[in-house]
């Protein structure tokens, strides 16, 4: 599975690695946060390093979709319900910063992106209802958003919510844009350098398995953070939804659209492409994701007949209780850690709000949205929010040990892109065949102990928990844990 995105020839250089370099600051994790992060902080002068653990935009940014806009679905009613109305307008103006610095830069740097209208739009009159809240909270905020029953699409539906001059764009081209810039100004990239620990100790050492580095600070950008300080992995619901390239489409709609009813539906152009996304579930909870994927497709062609599948993939998000990003210092971090995580899925403009921030910070100087969005307080309906997803973690907690410690595992190995947990012994155990190769692996999730499950779309466990995913070797994709899989004997 690769992205529309990451479908291009490997055009980013990056740099050799050297164990026991020290540096002003470290970030971990080469996304858009990340590397805006990293190039802000190499333009003050500082000594910046990246360190990823796959490759420069493998995991969330390359595999966004990548909508430059202020109309986020139906995020900002679900906000004004479990916020103060001082932080949702900071999140917008936020977010309208975060999206002016995008498109300037852009605009110096020859980076190509369209202007479209973001369209929410929905299909029942329950979703209509929504919409409703969300243009009266749109409008409180200054955007100038239009209801209608109208949305260019080749369906019906019950009402459209418009924000005009809007932008859509490649992700990748940003990234690659700004690694040669902060390269340009002194700032290092590390591919396949995956951080395993960090001691908040003065300087702070950051451990890999290729050996060390020292900072002044570290700046955690790789979606939830690999520390458990500050308990971000209880805070964070893990959200995983899927994306389609087609091309052969004639007539595709003008927009950006996303609905607000469930199942979720999202749908741009890309060139001659036509990406639709959607069927977004928390990460390990779904019966099968390969059906989920196969619904996509049913969906696009019941619409767009003629339409081609030429690129498949997915992405991982994280969302937060109150809808509002965790961006600054992190607890216990000694004022020298520091995170950015939980974009629910709006990631091109909370990135760069979210590294406008932290630079601000590190360098001194904030903006007023930055100062009222690190002071907010939790409301009882974030608390009441927060409560609810944890009470779900416990339920797959119970299901998974359960289910696994009443299934004796059979003799036969499973056929081929299939995966099973059962019992050997008293232990749970996950056993799958992928490319011929049998692997007998720990089913016990090395983060916290949850019991994984089999993704039947991507061919990885995936933990119902709290997010980590492992390869059907065991090797850690993403997710909190910093380890692999446990093989068994």
């Amino acid at each position: 599975m690769t992205s529309l995105w990451l479908d291009r020839p490997d055009t980013i250089e990056t740099d050799a690695f050297i164990p026991g370099s020290r540096y002003d600051t470290v970030i971990v994790g080469a996304g858009l946060t990340g590397m805006l992060t990293a190039l802000l902080l190499a333009r003050s002068g500082q000594k910046v390093a990246v360190l990823e653990a796959r490759s420069v935009g493998a995991v969330t940014t390359g595999n966004t979709t990548a909508k430059v806009s202020l109309l986020q679905g139906h995020h900002l009613e679900q906000l004004q319900r479990r916020m103060y109305p001082s932080i949702v307008a900071a999140y917008v103006e936020a977010n309208r910063e975060g999206q002016a610095w995008l498109l300037r830069y852009a605009d110096e740097h020859k980076i190509p992106y369209q202007r479209r209208d973001a369209v929410s739009y929905a299909t029942t009159e329950a979703g209509r209802e929504i919409l409703e809240r969300e243009h009266r909270a749109a409008r409180s905020v200054g955007l100038d958003t239009r209801l209608s029953d109208d949305s260019s699409l080749p369906f019906p539906v019950t009402g459209a919510l418009s924000l005009a001059d809007q932008a859509q764009l490649d992700p990748m081209d940003v990234l690659a844009a700004l690694a040669a810039d902060l390269r340009t100004h002194g700032g290092v990239i590390f591919e396949r350098a995956m951080v395993t620990g960090i001691e908040a100790s003065d300087p702070v050492w950051v451990r890999t398995p290729r050996g060390g580095v020292v900072a002044g600070k570290v700046v955690l950008a790789s979606g939830p953070p690999v520390l458990n300080r500050g308990l971000y992995w209880a805070k964070l619901a893990a959200m995983r939804s899927y994306g389609l390239a087609f091309e052969g489409v004639g007539a595709p709609p003008p927009d950006m659209y996303l609905s607000v009813d469930e199942p979720t539906r999202s749908i741009r152009t890309a060139g001659s492409h036509l990406v639709v996304g959607g069927n977004g579930h928390p990460v390990g909870r779904a019966e099968s994701p390969k059906a989920l994927v196969a619904d996509l497709i049913h969906f696009t062609h019941e619409h767009w007949p003629d339409a081609r599948l030429t690129h498949s993939w997915s992405a991982q998000d994280y969302r937060t209780p109150h809808k509002v990003p965790f961006v600054g210092w992190m607890p216990r971090g000694r004022g020298r850690i520091y995170l950015a995580t939980g974009y629910d899925k709006w990631g091109m403009t909370n990135a760069v709000q979210c590294a406008l921030t932290l630079a601000g910070d590190l360098l001194g100087g904030q903006q007023p949205w930055a100062q009222v969005l690190h002071h907010r307080t939790t409301t009882p309906m974030a608390f009441a929010a927060g409560l609810g997803s944890n009470a779900a973690v416990a339920w797959w907690y119970a299901r998974g040990w359960a289910k696994a410690l009443s299934t004796r595992l059979p003799d036969a190995p499973p056929p081929e892109g299939e995966g099973i947990v059962g019992r050997m012994g008293l232990a749970p155990t996950a056993v799958s065949t992928v490319g011929g190769e049998t692997c007998s692996l720990s089913a016990v999730c090395p983060h916290l102990g949850a019991v994984l499950g089999w993704n039947d779309q991507e061919l990885s466990w995936d933990c119902p928990a709290h997010g980590s995913r492992f390869t059907a070797s065991g090797a850690r994709l993403e997710g909190p844990t910093k380890k692999d899989m446990r093989p068994k004997r």
